[in-house]
């Protein structure tokens, strides 16, 4: 392939050392011209650059394709849907009837990433235990599986509000493991209680292995989602520590300043009850909401969008869709209820 008179080529592992002096023939038979070329072993890649005799090795990193999520794999971004929804499982419904306006998708069991956080927390203020608490964020916090980046340091200690504030708005993985590890009868027990929570509130597409959500084995469904916020939505502490635009803590005398991941609690244009971001590779980009809208109360589950910003594209489609709809109805209309399975 030739790009503004680049020259690439491919070569497999084991014909590298044939290859040795193709830079030096080429530098020869092309004289004053520039050549590159791209070897591609398994493992490594070089690119050697050679002008008349010289010759100049410069290693490049391998390019790793981005891991395809769960609903990538499975094909559910081929389902269609009215609203043109870049998220391939969606469920929106009135969270006092239990009217379903949209679904596409809605049974799908995927990876659910920081969504997890919400069941972190039901689990926590039901236990009651003190907020006020110190807990201390150890080893043991830290993310040995993706890797995921903390300006939470080990030997910084915040009050257990602190740390539930901070999972909740900020999503923070540290915060959140932190909270399972300090449970009466260690992680393990805290798990279980998530578990058992979800059980008890019909939640039969759903299981937790963890607190935070960086494991791919945290699954559920939009169905059990929607179950889950509106149970959320219940506990005050929790509609307020996750819609709070952004909170400042101390640590070793400095003053850490987090904000929402969900840009939209900042945005006029929304009421905004409960929220929760989440994103791992094999989840995509997932959001779920209470929100207020053309004068219902409406629970918003998005999973496995495929942007960046597309979970809060979906997001103001709906709010578009249902402000709409319900502003000028067609006379006699039914209810809204716009369903693609």
């Amino acid at each position: 392939m030739a790009v503004a008179g680049l020259a690439i080529v491919a070569a497999p592992a084991d014909a590298l050392a044939a290859r040795k002096k193709a830079p030096v023939a080429a530098a020869q038979s092309t004289s004053s011209a520039k050549r590159v070329a791209l070897r591609t072993p398994a493992a490594s890649r070089t690119i050697v650059k050679t002008r008349g005799t010289a010759v100049r090795r410069i290693p490049v990193a391998a390019i790793v394709p981005a891991r395809p999520s769960f609903g990538q794999i499975f094909g559910l971004h081929d389902t269609h849907d009215e609203l043109d929804l870049k998220s391939s499982v969606a469920l929106v419904m009135d969270q006092d009837t239990n009217e379903v306006l949209i679904s596409k998708n809605a049974q799908a069991v995927l990876p659910i990433a920081s969504i997890t956080k919400l069941m972190t927390a039901m689990v926590v203020t039901e236990a009651a235990l003190p907020l006020d608490e110190s807990i201390e964020i150890t080893e043991a916090d830290v993310d040995t599986e993706k890797g995921s980046h903390s300006r939470l340091r080990v030997g910084t200690s915040l009050t257990r509000g602190e740390m539930l504030h901070l999972a909740l708005m900020s999503s923070e993985n540290r915060a959140a493991h932190a909270l399972g590890r300090s449970y009466p009868g260690g992680l393990g027990a805290f798990v279980t209680a998530m578990n058992r929570k979800a059980a008890s509130l019909g939640m039969a597409d759903t299981r937790y292995v963890e607190p935070t959500g960086l494991s791919s084995n945290n699954q559920s469904s939009a169905r059990d989602l929607a179950t889950l916020v509106k149970a959320a939505h219940e506990v005050p502490l929790i509609r307020e520590l996750s819609t709070s635009p952004e909170y400042q803590v101390e640590v070793d005398s400095r003053q850490l300043q987090f904000r929402n991941t969900n840009g939209l609690v900042r945005s006029p244009s929304w009421d905004i009850g409960l929220q929760k971001t989440g994103y791992i590779a094999e989840a995509g980009r997932c959001l779920v909401m209470q929100a207020t809208m053309a004068g219902r109360q409406l629970i918003m589950v998005f999973l496995d969008s495929a942007g960046k910003y597309s979970r809060i594209g979906d997001a103001e489609r709906v709010r578009r869709w249902v402000t709409e709809s319900l502003r000028s109805p067609a006379p006699n209309a039914a209810p809204i209820h716009h369903v693609t399975s």
